[in-house]
């Protein structure tokens, strides 16, 4: 029996939900007690300024991309909103490569300049990947699930699992998300994106290998990212799915009754 296009994305969404509630490896648990030990020497007014400057290079990223994002696409099938979101994906893929490339062939200062570079190209990256699943991302709440979506692609094994519960059946608990963004945990986000790309990027600093560094370690991240969204916005496609079957059922349930 051959399966549909759903089915077999289906299966590879059980799988992947099944790898996030994963208990954590050893190996995970020493790497977040040694960073975790690390963020502890390091003072309050530093942390307190670095949750400051990504909060605000967040929010300028987030607010601005929402004025060149392509409109909802609202007449695709499943599987073509997917074929053409692999696409976008590897192009982003081919830029983060390009762009983290030309910074690690720069040297130290360079690499630095990396970081609010990668991080419009994978903000940018979220927000076309709403419109094709048919999201309008002016609206406030996908903005906030853009939010988590990067969250749970960057953070310890232990952070993912708090975040993937909060965004099981979205759509249901949207109405009790913070009235202001300002409320968001920016403290936990940056902190979370911040340990993650530690080891992945620092060797983009170092002299003669920062380029190869910085393009395989840019296209990764990215990878993964459109990955995740991917993973996410099919989770919110079914519980939708299900929840117009239930209703379809207990109406006629009701239609039967009454007949």
């Amino acid at each position: 029996m051959v399966m549909t296009y759903e089915q077999k994305i289906t299966s590879e969404l059980v799988f992947w939900k099944f790898k996030i509630m994963q208990r954590p490896s050893l190996f995970s648990k020493v790497t977040d007690k040694v960073q975790k030990k690390i963020n502890s020497y390091i003072p309050d007014k530093v942390h307190q300024a670095i949750t400051t400057a990504i909060k605000q290079m967040v929010k300028a990223v987030l607010f601005g991309s929402t004025f060149t994002t392509s409109k909802p696409v609202t007449d695709f099938t499943l599987m073509h909103r997917e074929a053409l979101i692999r696409q976008k994906i590897e192009n982003y893929k081919k830029t983060g490569a390009t762009e983290g490339g030309i910074t690690g062939a720069g040297g130290f200062l360079m690499s630095l300049a990396d970081f609010p570079l990668l991080l419009g190209i994978k903000m940018k990256m979220l927000f076309d990947i709403a419109a094709v699943y048919g999201y309008d991302v002016k609206d406030y709440r996908e903005r906030l699930f853009i939010l988590h979506i990067f969250q749970l692609a960057f953070s310890s094994k232990e952070e993912s699992k708090n975040i993937f519960l909060k965004m099981e059946d979205w759509d249901n608990k949207a109405h009790k998300l913070p009235a202001d963004i300002d409320e968001f945990d920016w403290l936990t986000f940056q902190q979370q994106y911040r340990d993650y790309i530690d080891l992945a990027k620092l060797a983009q600093m170092l002299p003669f290998i920062g380029a190869a560094v910085g393009a395989v370690a840019n296209y990764k991240l990215i990878e993964k990212l459109g990955k995740t969204a991917m993973m996410c916005y099919r989770m919110r496609y079914f519980s939708l799915q299900y929840a117009v079957i239930g209703s379809q059922e207990t109406e006629s349930r009701k239609l039967g009754t009454e007949n």
